[in-house]
């Protein structure tokens, strides 16, 4: 089962569409975006879950808005940008997040919403979404036979 990326409001807007075609280096910098941009993230499956790796460097945990509704995981971040930061004369910014919204649609009747966690450090979110029991693999076992 995949985990399948939504775009926000359910129509993309055309920054994520150059992003998703050329890579986003060109139309996503932060001088084009309004100095909003959109982390990278992994995901990856377990026997026992879901986990998904938001790199978000230079963030705080409280900057992050996680949450799960009608099977849909949104991670959001809205954070003012420091003037003090911005008067320092950078030449290029790629690891400024002033804010980003990225959704998650969930499997149906795979994941314990009951039993989401999510920690940040070293400048990655990390969320763990547990697989309901019924959903976990089963050892294998013998089976008499009369």
């Amino acid at each position: 089962m995949t985990i399948v990326r939504r775009f926000n409001n359910q129509m993309p807007d055309i920054s994520n569409i150059f992003d998703d075609f050329f890579g986003g280096d060109f139309f996503n910098s932060p001088a084009s975006s309004g100095r909003r941009s959109v982390p990278s993230v992994n995901v990856r499956e377990t026997q026992d879950e879901y986990e998904i790796e938001v790199a978000a460097p230079g963030l705080n945990k409280d900057d992050f808005k996680v949450e799960v509704n009608n099977n849909v995981l949104t991670i959001s971040c809205e954070r003012d940008e420091n003037k003090e930061e911005s008067e320092r004369g950078y030449t290029r910014r790629e690891f400024c997040y002033t804010g980003f919204r990225r959704s998650f649609a969930i499997p149906r009747n795979e994941v314990d919403e009951s039993k989401i966690d999510a920690a940040y450090k070293d400048g990655i979110l990390r969320i763990k979404l547990h697989k309901r029991e019924e959903v976990k693999p089963k050892p294998a076992r013998m089976i008499e036979i009369k």
